[in-house]
């Protein structure tokens, strides 16, 4: 079952708001088993709307449409509806009620524009809008159902679940979807690939796996469609349970779940404490720690040792070491490590050293050469990363690989899906 999303509005087209209602209502959509073929946004232009819904038509069962219901002159979507559909437009007596009731309970007055909202073309079947004064309009024509509703998200939403995907539930036997992602960490796209290539031409043809890569992590999607949605659950954690077979110490969890918590969960769960010393990361690192509710119950606190003074003054790093390897070295990284780990009397700490970028790079240590040290009770285990030349990146990932590098100390056992 094939849909399209066509947001309405010059807004969208200039900058001026993100279509979050696409987003959304596509993954609403995807979890009743229908597919979102494509996402239309075009302006208030009457011309503009109709191909788009000409088109639309064409090539899908549903089409969805918000924006453009309000009362003022620039909202066209109910006259080039009606005009679509060689319809009349009617006044219906349930909308306007429903306006009345509404502007009384927030002390507004009536005015004429607001009358004209209860007019709607004679061949569509309104939908309450339980928080605004524009209905849906739900269409049907030659087998496809064509729907309108506001572009405003907390009128749009409720419409959705309460009315739209209902009745499209009852007029179509839709499948199941049904999504998992599993979270790794450890290798860009490219090498995941070649070491999950065997397992990956292994699924079946309702299996599909998606690669899904942003700065330091790599998401695999697996999405399966059928009629069964419990066996397809226990198919694709099957598939999961494979996964970890294959590539153990790359998954650090599944779906939402994030480095940081996972690295927060092992620390709580085993009652040990974490410090953290930064230089090219500038905090980030202590961000994403702290980002995590509960996170003061295992993180101490940081130095941001920046600068080398910070560096010898604040976490005992050997000025001649400093000279002699420069500030991103395993010997300054490690020294790093076990001064701020001294320092705030914790269990383990991270550091991080590195050349963030864009300047900064030589020909032995480029832009985005990074040392991570994990200090902890019985030793201190370093880490050389090259990274790239993008700044932001480059902060985010060594966050990240920090993290990591701390996951994997903490979790010798894999998790199961």
């Amino acid at each position: 079952m094939r849909a399209e999303i066509i947001s309405i509005g010059d807004e969208l087209l200039i900058g001026q708001i993100i279509n979050t209602n696409a987003s959304w209502m596509a993954a609403e959509l995807n979890k009743t088993g229908i597919r979102v073929s494509r996402v239309t946004a075009i302006g208030d232009n009457a011309e503009d709307i109709n191909y788009a819904l000409k088109t639309a038509c064409e090539q899908n069962n549903i089409v969805l449409l918000t924006g453009g219901l309000g009362p003022t002159k620039d909202d066209k979507t109910k006259k080039i509806l009606a005009e679509y559909f060689d319809s009349d437009m009617v006044f219906h007596e349930p909308t306007f009620e429903h306006i009345k009731t509404l502007f009384k309970a927030r002390n507004f007055d009536l005015s004429a524009l607001n009358r004209k909202q209860a007019e709607i073309p004679g061949k569509c079947m309104p939908l309450p809008n339980t928080n605004g004064t524009a209905p849906g309009m739900w269409f049907e024509k030659n087998g496809k159902v064509i729907v309108s509703m506001p572009g405003v998200p907390f009128e749009m939403q409720p419409m959705i679940k309460d009315e739209v995907i209902p009745r499209l539930q009852k007029k179509y036997k839709l499948p199941f979807i049904y999504h998992k992602t599993i979270m790794t960490h450890g290798l860009p796209e490219s090498k995941l690939a070649e070491r999950i290539s065997n397992l990956e031409n292994s699924l079946p043809e309702h299996i599909k796996l998606a690669y899904l890569p942003q700065p330091g992590i790599v998401r695999l999607r697996l999405s399966a469609t059928g009629p069964d949605r419990k066996a397809l659950e226990e198919e694709v954690n099957n598939y999961c349970r494979k996964f970890l077979k294959v590539i153990p110490e790359l998954i650090f969890g599944y779906d939402d779940t994030t480095l940081e918590e996972v690295a927060g969960q092992l620390l709580k769960d085993k009652n040990l404490s974490i410090s953290t010393a930064e230089s090219c990361t500038g905090g980030y690192l202590a961000h994403l720690i702290t980002s995590i509710p509960g996170s003061s119950g295992y993180y101490k606190g940081s130095v941001i040792s920046y600068a080398n003074e910070i560096k010898i003054n604040e976490l005992g790093v050997s000025p001649t070491d400093l000279e002699t390897y420069g500030a991103v070295s395993r010997q300054v990284v490690e020294q790093m490590a076990s001064g701020v780990r001294k320092k705030l009397d914790t269990d383990y700490s991270l550091s991080v050293s590195g050349i963030a970028g864009p300047d900064g790079g030589t020909d032995e240590k480029p832009v985005g050469t990074v040392w991570i040290a994990l200090a902890g009770p019985e030793d201190v285990q370093s880490k050389l990363f090259h990274f790239g030349e993008h700044r932001q990146r480059n902060i985010r990932r060594s966050a990240l690989a920090a993290l990591d590098m701390l996951r994997l100390e903490l979790d010798k056992t894999k998790k199961t899906c």
